[in-house]
């Protein structure tokens, strides 16, 4: 079972990373910088903060505390990146940092215990934890990408009014839909 949980982690993580990709792809560079105001964050600084999120936590994972004395959690959210190259190098440093702690677990590490801010964790919860972490900043990714992507969005899933077609190509067509739901 537990081997499974690994590939569930790897399934979903690459799921997520590739959502936030193609959303900010349909983003002009000059928008990934953008703010809706102030105390908001622009997707470059969103990238900051789960680049740094994932090089503090997943750094010497077994031997130190996830939260790391070189990391400065508060200039992530600063403007600090400056062009969507700087952005994706950042972004792909997190999670080759992450997806190297998840590509060599085992089935045994899951219950040893590591350190996130000085609160001990299975790494299985420590897991569970940066998974919930990283999905809702990726919503917020998508979601901001999205509004400031403005015209020619394309849906990353099922568009709007769009339902109805989708459930007939997965479920052969208007009978086998139909059928489904009586």
């Amino acid at each position: 079972m537990q081997k499974e949980i690994i590939a569930n982690w790897k399934f979903l993580l690459t799921y997520y990373k590739e959502i936030a990709e193609k959303a900010m792809a349909q983003v002009a560079d000059e928008r990934l910088f953008w703010t809706f105001y102030n105390d908001s964050n622009s997707l470059a600084m969103l990238v900051q903060h789960i680049s740094g999120n994932m090089l503090s936590r997943f750094t010497n994972f077994f031997e130190e505390d996830g939260e790391k004395p070189w990391r400065n959690r508060d200039r992530e959210f600063e403007y600090v990146l400056t062009s969507r190259k700087q952005m994706l190098e950042e972004w792909q440093k997190g999670w080759d940092c992450f997806f190297n702690v998840l590509n060599n677990l085992k089935e045994e590490d899951l219950e040893k215990m590591v350190s996130i801010r000085n609160e001990k964790h299975t790494v299985l919860d420590a897991i569970n934890r940066q998974l919930a972490h990283y999905s809702y900043h990726i919503g917020q990714i998508v979601y901001l990408s999205k509004m400031v992507a403005i015209e020619g969005w394309k849906s990353l899933s099922i568009p709007k009014n769009k339902s109805d077609d989708s459930n007939k190509k997965k479920f052969g067509g208007d009978n086998g839909y139909r059928n489904l739901l009586q």
